[in-house]
């Protein structure tokens, strides 16, 4: 029978690819299981086997614990200090006593028993090999053999015992795909289950597609050329944005490749989506001219404040601009990072004259002057009073229509205006009283809700858009009761989603 042991180590690790080391403790697991049947099923069995000649043994163990340990549940597996050094001097607690046990024939053990330890063993084996396998390769692409579609997605055999899944949502949209057909998707996650596949695959995020131009360009791989981002609207359209780290090499045209040949390649791969190739550029604007290809943009004005911009085009050149469903435009904000507004090159006229009409208001209302200084200040980029009170004053003397007088009275009115704005917005706070919302709110005191009105927060709403940090600064009280005051009045807006 020992040899026995050995032939149906040999076997089972040469037909599955396994480690000998994972069939052994298989086997011992099993021979454990029918031993420990054998004598009533309630002990603590180990089981060894030798790797060598394949003799095995059995022992009874139990784990020692201190007398007055409160989780001595079974005297089958556990012993109190006191009994175990009566045979064991030196024992010490949290040690184990083995005493050996006969074990049951290899040729008795029940088949099916064996059999599941095995198989289970063997299966655990399998999927930590290949996770050890595919772990470097996540962010990175793979290929395998469509083995089975259903509504959730698609099963693919990547070889070596490995299966991956492509959800529904990541499948290209309307994208056909048969069994046995290659694919080629990029892996995002390894996550190991109990059963079922492990590689979670995409084919729609905008890493895939940075991967294929890797893969296609041999000068991205040499990092001549880098690809800074890409934005994707699966199966219609793509842009990508690259720059050159060599000025003699047009980044734009080592990707399109000879005749188009690259990037239609990318393109079959993706079910024949349209890919535009921008150049990147550290200037904001100046990316976003260039992602908003095909459409020529007439200006720009740029809110940083905001992180915005208004794109004029010609009317003509609007619904190009824009793209079909918006999203040329889509496409250009996510690949820039930026909220990009289009339009006509007169709306972009009207809305600047607007916002000028505005900011010239409020300096003839703030500085107490005329339509004309007015004007000027706007003409000349100011929009707030504190440009005006704060800025550079050579920067004002450099303005043609303003002498040293001039610049000095209105840096005056300025700092004036803003110190009244900050005063009354002080009154108005101390006036403020606390909502009734607020105060008959849960957890909440007179004087807790006075000190938060004091500061502007006036209502359930208002605190339920704060910071846990702002609220103890600005009444006193701990973390913890702030986050429970917050999370009482954020209450309604969970019911609202329910």
């Amino acid at each position: 029978m020992n040899k026995e042991i050995l032939l149906v180590v040999d076997a089972v690790s040469n037909e599955k690819g396994v480690d000998k080391s994972v069939i052994f403790e298989a086997l011992e697991s099993a021979l454990a299981m029918a031993t420990r049947k054998r004598h009533g099923g309630k002990m603590d069995v180990r089981v060894k086997i030798d790797r060598n000649s394949g003799d095995y043994e059995a022992f009874r163990r139990w784990t020692v614990l201190d007398d007055d340990d409160p989780e001595f549940e079974s005297p089958e597996h556990q012993i109190l200090l006191s009994y175990a050094r009566q045979t064991h001097p030196d024992i010490e607690v949290g040690d184990v006593i083995e005493e050996p046990v006969e074990a049951v024939d290899f040729g008795r053990i029940a088949a099916q028993t064996a059999k599941q330890v095995i198989v289970q063993k063997v299966r655990e084996a399998e999927r930590a090999k290949v996770v050890e396998e595919y772990q470097s390769r996540v962010g990175g692409l793979v290929m395998g053999i469509v083995k089975r579609t259903d509504r959730n997605g698609v099963y693919i055999d990547l070889g070596g015992n490995a299966e991956a899944f492509v959800p529904r949502e990541h499948m290209i949209p309307r994208e056909s795909v048969r069994n046995n057909d290659r694919l080629r998707g990029y892996l995002r996650e390894i996550r190991p289950e109990a059963r079922g596949p492990q590689l979670f695959i995409s084919r729609t995020v905008p890493e895939f597609l940075i991967e294929l131009f890797k893969l296609e360009v041999p000068e991205v791989g040499q990092n001549i050329i880098e690809i800074m981002g890409a934005a994707r609207d699966p199966g219609m359209r793509a842009k990508i944005a690259v720059r050159s780290n060599d000025p003699r090499l047009d980044p734009v045209g080592a990707c399109v490749g000879m005749r188009g040949s690259r990037v239609q390649s990318v393109s079959n791969e993706l079910a024949g989506e349209r890919i535009d190739i921008i150049v990147w550029n550290e200037n904001p604007a100046q990316f976003v001219i260039n992602a908003m290809s095909p459409a020529e943009v007439l200006s720009i004005v740029v809110d940083e404040d905001k992180q915005s911009m208004d794109i004029a085009v010609a009317e003509d050149k609007l619904s190009l601009a824009i793209g079909r469903g918006g999203q040329n435009v889509r496409l250009a904000s996510q690949l820039t990072g930026w909220d990009l507004n289009v339009m006509t090159e007169a709306q972009a006229a009207e809305k600047s004259d607007a916002e000028a009409q505005v900011v010239q208001q409020q300096f003839m209302d703030s500085l107490d002057v005329d339509e004309e200084v007015a004007a000027i200040l706007v003409q000349e980029g100011f929009t707030t009073l504190d440009e005006v009170a704060y800025v550079d004053e050579q920067e004002l003397l450099g303005i043609e229509e303003f002498d040293a007088d001039i610049v000095a009275e209105l840096r005056s009115r300025a700092s004036d205006a803003l110190l009244t704005r900050a005063i009354a917005a002080e009154e108005q706070l101390e006036g403020a009283q606390p909502a009734d919302d607020l105060m008959n709110m849960e957890g909440m005191t007179p004087a807790l809700a006075n000190k938060l009105a004091a500061h502007g927060i006036c209502s359930m709403e208002d605190l339920a858009e704060q910071a846990v940090d702002d609220v103890v600064e600005v009444t006193g009280i701990d973390a913890e009761q702030a986050a429970e005051l917050i999370m009482t009045a954020r209450a309604p807006w969970f019911a609202a989603d329910a």
